[in-house]
């Protein structure tokens, strides 16, 4: 009986290769154990050095690309939790931050020339911040059980449903003093791919306040 990867190589490769298809067959075997996964209609060899499969072919192939870590990121972006925990967004997210300062304006009556309002106070707001990602699962199809970023998305969704400031840790927000934010609010959206769900959160940044006066003696 001839293997669906012997008819692969005779599609690619013409029907005279139909003679050879033993020999190859032992070259495929070989190279299945030197190679991930193995490469089957290249002309040359692969020069990485790469682990030696350890279950089918078609089970690595399905597998999706490994989270990458926070020396992998260029800015990687941690949750913190109560308990000193962190999570790290697995997968680099995009950051907008938008900032403005709050102005009050009089417009009086001024001598002839000038013009404009007199800014009388200003402050400065929040930083609004959206950080937009994906929770990407480590195999590509099969039952949602095993495709979707299950642990992933549960520990994401804690952090998006505590009802008190978080910690985080992102270099751009770290830069403009932004150590804590509050989630006002966020989406998880379709998403193509069953093994992949995105995410977008809207948030403020934060700091602690004593709002508690002391009154001099």
């Amino acid at each position: 009986m001839i293997a669906d990867t012997d008819i692969l190589y005779a599609s690619l490769l013409g029907s005279d290769i139909i003679k050879k298809l033993p020999r190859l067959a032992s070259v495929q075997n070989q190279l299945a154990k030197q190679v991930l996964p193995p490469i089957k209609f290249l002309p040359f060899q692969n020069t990485e050095i790469v682990k030696e499969v350890t279950g089918s072919v078609s089970d690595e192939i399905n597998r999706a690309d490994l989270p990458l870590s926070s020396a992998q990121q260029f800015f990687p972006f941690w949750f913190t939790g109560e308990d000193g925990s962190r999570f790290l967004l697995p997968y680099e997210p995009i950051i907008n931050i938008n900032g403005k300062n709050t102005i009050i304006r009089r417009n009086v009556a001024k001598a002839d020339g000038l013009i404009g309002s007199i800014k009388e106070r200003w402050n400065q707001a929040d930083y609004e911040i959206t950080i937009t990602g994906v929770l990407v699962g480590s195999i590509l199809s099969g039952s949602a059980k095993d495709c979707f970023p299950r642990a992933d998305f549960s520990k994401l969704q804690q952090y998006l449903t505590s009802k008190k400031q978080l910690e985080v840790y992102c270099e751009p927000l770290q830069l403009l003093g932004i150590n804590h934010i509050v989630i006002e609010d966020f989406s998880f959206p379709f998403t193509k791919g069953e093994n992949v769900q995105a995410y977008e959160i809207k948030a403020y940044s934060d700091s602690t306040y004593n709002l508690l006066i002391e009154k001099e003696a």
